[in-house]
């Protein structure tokens, strides 16, 4: 678009609007600002700002990173979601395209081109806005766009066939990109399985803040008294949303076989849908015979808290999973950890915790057993030795050091030497 003519944006002259969708709580002055900053300015696009994962690891990424050196502008393709506050309160714009759930890609296509305007970097998180970031990115002429890989095996028959097909649009797409990033091994080993065959791979893990996740005796305590489950009892939990990934009926199921031991154990699980009132959940809860020992929260904004509640915390995956975030999060609250062997779960672990084989509640409930059998100092133990490994290998400042240093290495490459355009290489 040539200056002086009508923008998409509020129907103002190209060179002066401010895009739409960004909320009137922002101080749209701290946006404008970046457009003549000298600091490396990045766009993040992610497909919606609930509470998930990826969301939370780009939320702990851009309100940890140095602003003296780089700007950000999270860009959510769906309307607002929780998240959108949290990184409102901190002082980061953010933006929303206003895609609602159904809609095609190129809806918000042309907002998102006048948002990139001025940015070195556009990294995209998860596969809906990889694709639309691409078509944007080249639009708009932005320098680099990278792909953030947040997941491994998924196994698409249980998703909706849009996305089944704008991941094989990515595969072919990916030979274009220059560098793409991944959260594990996993990811890397499984993108490249599918035929993801970018220049360059870099992996960076997910980063845990220790002093947000940490013990504390008094929280353990008040939330227990809260949920009315006593202090001799066994609470073992599952923070995960209901999706298939997460396999919440391999828990149930595990849950059913340790129930019948007729030991002192409960069991609690929230996220995103489970809550009393799903039907597929009370029947999973219900047939196996756990109604009464069970606790489903929902949606929680205490997740310290009450991870901080548990004896055990289990992540039973079935597939699909890269860095789950869950294990970081419990393990620096020195609660043991119980996972599926999915994703890059046994080298989280370490020998911290137990490690079983997914879709397997025999092997899930023996885990859970062992742990209880051993007895609360050997419990103690194994967390405050998850606590260590966490300290060691996945603290959020190592981790956004990592961002950091691999944005200014980008921004570096990209650098303007002779005013040429950018051009991508075909492998």
């Amino acid at each position: 678009m040539r200056d002086g003519e009508e923008s998409p944006f509020e129907g103002r002259r190209y060179g002066t609007a401010l895009p739409k969708g960004l909320p009137s709580a922002v101080d749209l002055r701290v946006y404008a600002s970046m457009l003549q900053s000298d600091r490396i300015r990045l766009v993040h696009l992610i497909t919606g700002l609930e509470i998930g994962g990826a969301e939370r690891m780009l939320v702990k990424l851009v309100t940890h990173m140095d602003r003296a050196r780089f700007d950000n502008l999270v860009v959510s393709m769906a309307p607002f979601g929780p998240l959108a506050g949290e990184l409102r309160d901190s002082g980061i714009p953010v933006a929303s395209l206003g895609i609602e759930r159904n809609q095609v890609l190129p809806r918000g296509l042309f907002r998102l081109v006048g948002l990139l305007r001025g940015a070195a970097i556009l990294q995209t998180w998860l596969y809906h806005s990889d694709l639309l970031g691409t078509l944007a990115g080249t639009i708009a002429g932005t320098p680099t766009v990278l792909w953030n890989l947040r997941c491994s095996d998924m196994d698409m028959s249980a998703y909706r066939l849009r996305s089944r097909i704008v991941l094989a649009l990515l595969v072919r797409l990916s030979r274009f990109q220059e560098l793409v990033l991944a959260n594990s091994r996993a990811a890397k080993e499984a993108h490249e399985r599918l035929g993801y065959r970018p220049h360059e791979w870099r992996i960076v893990p997910n980063g845990f803040d220790l002093s947000r996740f940490r013990p504390d005796r008094e929280a353990r305590a008040a939330v227990r008294r809260e949920l009315g489950v006593a202090e001799s009892e066994i609470l073992i939990g599952l923070p995960a949303r209901f999706d298939p990934m997460k396999d919440h009926g391999t828990f149930f199921r595990a849950a059913g076989r340790l129930a019948r031991d007729g030991a002192r154990i409960r069991f609690v699980a929230f996220g995103k849908d489970v809550a009393r009132g799903n039907a597929a959940l009370d029947e999973l809860v219900r047939s196996n015979g756990v109604a009464q020992s069970t606790l489903l929260l929902g949606v929680r904004d205490d997740v310290p808290r009450l991870l901080n509640a548990l004896d055990i915390c289990t992540l039973c995956s079935a597939f699909g999973e890269g860095f789950p975030n869950v294990l970081g999060e419990a393990m620096a609250t020195e609660i043991p950890c119980v996972g599926t062997s999915v994703g890059d779960v046994p080298e989280i672990l370490g020998a911290t915790g137990k490690v079983v084989p997914p879709r397997n509640p025999e092997a899930l409930a023996a885990a859970w057993r062992g742990f209880i059998d051993a007895g609360a100092e050997a419990r103690a133990a194994a967390g405050a030795a998850a606590r260590k490994r966490v300290i060691e290998k996945f603290s959020l400042e190592d981790v956004v050091r990592q961002y950091e240093e691999l944005f200014a290495e980008i921004a570096r490459r990209r650098a303007p030497r002779d005013g040429s355009a950018r051009t991508d290489r075909r492998r």
